[in-house]
């Protein structure tokens, strides 16, 4: 059936142009114009193979949806490997326009295009899938079972790809399995069938993602196989049944259910359906699926808002996600019961879900014409250019081509239809899944009255000292950019939080704190709308800004971190010590990796996030100064482990990688040094680092661009300081100082472990080995760790001029107290002055490097605390003085993080510590020995 609705004025001559540059002597086909007017891939496609018009032109073949094979008239075990990229990407961009000829100028039916779709990317990738099995079985022989069957590479596609509901320019997402652990036979070598597998793994991947003169098949993502990707490539049936028993989450479930197998079919398809089927449907009856969606969806809420995503049909309230998460939930609550549920097509779950009664044949319908009508929008919207996109156009051009197509006379009505459409299914989705939220009660007459007339006196309690912020927000608010939405959201908040305020007898620098936050989200009503529709989320706000200006400032700095007070039981549970890797691995598992902009966002992002947990846990008492440094500190190491694989992943990208090096043993180690060294990581703390490498100049890279490799690590260390110190939209990662490196600002950014090692022994400084006592290897492969604790341990140990020594450590803590010391005759600056938290530092590097070529193992901890412990356990100072010195010492930390989550500075009334700097300064004589 064609369309002929007629174009206008401006896509008619578009059109128009393009048919008459690419057929000059053809008469002009309206059809043909429509295509090229409504498609720039189709106008691409067409002008690489401008034959494909009369392929077109016939009827029998625009109704056929039979699936020819890519490789019909060869023999796949000849086909070249640049043949067969070739052959994939045209067969690609002869049927994809096809079916934007079908959908833009036949009216074709939406489930029909994306099942065709489907089909089509099936075909494509089982082709490529014999293809790279048969390239590496010629030389290496093939797996073979117990009957001597070959034994094949297992792809399972998940997504939209398994449920059979592809779109047009979709990503495709695979998990790579094989049936037995055999080695190959019949080949030159015999290899195990873990690497004969992530041979054929590989050679399908790049069969299909590789962009070449011919474009790109698919763009693959594996990022949903088991572990991630830090976990291998394939995996054998049973290392996967065990995964998913033993650490499957409830995200996998879901993305398992639209799990399928491409291909043909073998004895082997029903073992592996066997073994995942009961993961992802319990056998009772499963409500507690409910409650982890709707926690997934809040997780997509809160990541639209993050992105600033607008008009997103997919992801935004209404969308085609929210179809999905309704039919989904209903098959995984009652799949395990209901065999007729366990399918991957949301179209065919919908109708067994109304066979079976779970849904109201009416609404069903209309989920499922909303769904289509989403998916048609979608597929429009993806055919214009051949681009992953879900979000409505801003551009003119494209506003046009979907009026046209969804045949409306204007933009506001295309957006109108669509915003109905969306409505209906959010409705249904609040239904099934329910929402997170709960609307604020009413408030007391007092706090909408006081919020009115800006006037606090309308309180019952006395609250003088709110008067002055109040009335600066509304002053503020009246030259604000805000909505009519806006506006009323604020009406209805503003009570709210007044009598949070209230509830907490808050002070007048809390209010302004608060109001200084609300003041940068004004203008975006979705946070505002946040607060408002999650008491708990208000209420969380302003306990942390009570209990902390320096909160209060970060949430300011940062409104994306106003999810995270969503949950309480998150919010105050900071990630264990040893997860903080795990957890950003995991974070970053959904940025491309050559998203380098997104990346350097989401390192921010993980920093203040989990800050933000750190210091409202740490606010509220529930953990400890010293345990909040540990964590501020894995945190921070956590942070530069993944900036490294960042910074290695592009340096070797262009220049590929040193010799003898790969992804986990990179040559490559990361020294910090003063408070990331000691485990004493403060909120506003810099990092303090030397990276160091084992290679020399004599050795070059593989890549195309080859450099030798002291060149390398100096462009990795380069490529680091960029990642870390470069201002973003969200700030500065950390603060990198790495002034402590030999030969300091002069000296190379990355240095030979060996060469660090020379500097040390015949040119360092006194104080550079007293920063040495805190310095510790965070980052490195086995070998580097264990060459650089020998280098520290031989260079603390070494024997001194113990009065030279004396001499040098005084003299530079005078240097430092006179340069940077606040305090006075009544305040005492607890970082700088006498008998304070410095003090104690010098008298920790003091002890080892005078005491240390006696007693070795005072050098064994970088941290103040347990240096001294072992001090006194040997004698170098008496168990009273480490008690003095430890209670000082944390006394010291503990006010200094009171005042930094206050923002007050580092001085204090000097007679609150009187005694813990008479101690300090006591142990300090004895043990310099003076008057």
């Amino acid at each position: 059936m064609s369309n002929d609705t007629q174009l206008p004025i401006e896509l008619q001559k578009l059109g128009e142009t393009r048919f008459a540059t690419l057929y000059p002597e053809q008469q002009i086909q309206q059809q043909f114009v429509r295509l090229l007017a409504l498609s720039d891939f189709a106008w691409r496609s067409l002008s690489s193979q401008p034959s494909l018009l009369s392929w077109l032109l016939c009827e029998v073949e625009i109704n056929n949806r039979e699936i020819s094979d890519p490789f019909a008239t060869l023999n796949i075990n000849e086909v070249e490997e640049q043949q067969c990229h070739q052959l994939l990407r045209q067969y690609r961009e002869k049927y994809w326009l096809k079916v934007a000829f079908l959908d833009l100028c036949c009216e074709n039916s939406i489930a029909d295009s994306i099942k065709y779709i489907s089909e089509l990317a099936n075909k494509l990738i089982d082709s490529a899938n014999q293809w790279a099995y048969n390239n590496v079985a010629k030389t290496n022989g093939e797996p073979l079972d117990e009957d001597k069957n070959a034994l094949p590479l297992m792809v399972l596609g998940m997504g939209k790809l398994g449920g059979q509901e592809l779109n047009y320019s979709s990503d495709i997402d695979f998990i790579f399995a094989y049936p037995r652990n055999v080695k190959t036979q019949g080949g030159r070598r015999s290899l195990e069938a873990s690497v004969f597998y992530t041979k054929v793994a590989q050679k399908l991947i790049t069969a299909l993602n590789q962009c070449t003169v011919d474009g790109q098949v698919f763009r693959v993502d594996m990022r949903l196989r088991p572990f991630g990707e830090s976990g291998p490539l394939v995996m054998s049936f049973n290392a996967i049944e065990d995964y998913y028993q033993e650490q499957g989450r409830d995200w996998e479930r879901y993305a398992m259910l639209k799990g399928r197998l491409i291909g043909t079919p073998s004895r082997y398809w029903q073992e592996f359906n066997t073994l995942l089927r009961p993961f992802v449907y319990r056998r009772y009856i499963d409500f507690s699926v409910i409650e982890s969606l709707r926690k997934m969806k809040l997780m997509i809420a809160q990541e639209v808002r993050r992105k600033r995503l607008t008009n997103n049909i997919k992801l935004g309230a209404g969308g085609i996600r929210e179809v999905e998460f309704i039919v989904q939930a209903l098959q995984m609550v009652r799949g395990g019961r209901e065999a007729n549920l366990q399918t991957q097509s949301l179209l065919t779950a919908l109708e067994q879900l109304t066979f079976s009664q779970v849904i109201d044949e009416h609404e069903a319908r209309g989920l499922k014409n909303n769904y289509l009508y989403l998916r048609m929008v979608e597929q429009y919207l993806q055919i214009f250019d051949d681009q992953q996109t879900q979000t409505l156009p801003d551009d003119e051009l494209n506003q046009q081509r979907l009026n046209v197509l969804l045949k409306q006379g204007n933009f506001d009505s295309a957006i109108e239809k669509i915003e109905q459409v969306m409505a209906q299914i959010h409705n249904e989705f609040i239904q099934v899944i329910g929402e997170e939220t709960v609307p604020l009660d009413t408030c007391e007459g007092a706090f909408i009255s006081a919020w009115d007339h800006g006037d606090v006196s309308f309180l019952k309690d006395e609250r003088e000292e709110w008067q002055t912020p109040l009335h600066d927000f509304k002053q503020r608010l009246s030259k604000a950019k805000v909505g009519n939405r806006g506006r009323d959201i604020l009406d209805k908040l503003m009570p709210a939080l007044l009598k949070q305020l209230n509830d907490f007898n808050a002070t007048a620098s809390a209010f302004t704190t608060v109001c200084q936050i609300l003041n940068k989200i004004i203008s975006r009503t979705a946070y505002l709308e946040l607060l408002y529709e999650n008491p708990g989320t208000l209420k969380q706000l302003v306990l942390l800004c009570c209990h902390s200006k320096w909160i209060g400032e970060h949430i300011s700095l940062y409104p994306i971190l106003l999810d995270e007070l969503i949950d309480p039981a998150v919010l105050y549970k900071p990630t264990p010590l040893t997860a903080y890797k795990d957890e950003i691995r995991q974070y970053f598992l959904r940025i491309e990796h050559d998203d380098l902009e997104q990346q350097m966002e989401a390192l921010r992002q993980f920093k203040q996030t989990h800050q933000l947990r750190i210091a409202a846990a740490d606010a509220t008492g529930v953990i400890d100064v010293m345990k909040v440094s540990d964590h501020l500190t894995a945190l921070a190491e956590a942070i530069v482990d993944q900036a490294v694989n960042i910074a290695w992943y592009h340096c070797v990208k262009r220049f590929g990688m040193p010799p003898n090096t790969d992804d986990e043993h990179k040559g490559f180690a990361v020294i910090a040094y003063g408070k990331t060294g000691g485990f004493e990581v403060g909120y506003d703390s810099d990092l303090d680092l030397v990276f160091v490498h084992n290679h020399d100049g004599t050795s070059y890279t593989c890549g195309d661009k080859a450099i030798d490799s002291r060149q390398f690590y100096l462009k990795l260390a380069q490529r680091l300081m960029h990642l870390f110190n470069t201002r973003t939209a969200s700030g500065i990662l950390y603060e990198l100082d790495t002034r402590l490196r030999p030969e300091g600002a002069s000296g190379l950014l990355a240095i030979n472990l060996e060469s660090f090692n020379h500097y040390q022994q015949t040119q360092a400084w006194t104080w550079e080995h007293q920063a040495l006592v805190r310095a510790r290897l965070i980052l490195g492969q086995t070998e580097l760790v264990t060459r650089f604790a020998q280098i520290r341990a031989e260079i603390l140990c070494q024997k001194r001029d113990v009065e030279l020594l004396k001499t040098d450590v005084i003299k530079m803590r005078e240097k430092m107290r006179e340069h940077l010391a606040k305090g006075n005759t009544q305040q005492f600056d607890l970082k700088q002055d006498v008998g304070g938290m410095a003090d104690i530092e010098f008298i920790t590097q003091y002890l080892v490097l005078k005491y240390a070529h006696e007693f070795n193992h005072l050098c064994d901890n970088s941290d103040n605390v347990r240096i001294l412990t072992d001090a006194a356990k040997i004698g170098c100072i008496t168990d009273t003085q480490k008690q003095q010195l430890i209670k000082a010492y944390i006394d010291y930390r503990s006010r200094y993080h009171v005042l930094s989550l206050d923002q007050q500075g580092r001085c204090v009334k000097r007679e609150d510590f009187s005694k813990d700097i008479n101690n300090v300064t006591a142990v300090w004589k004895a043990i310099f020995e003076l008057d």
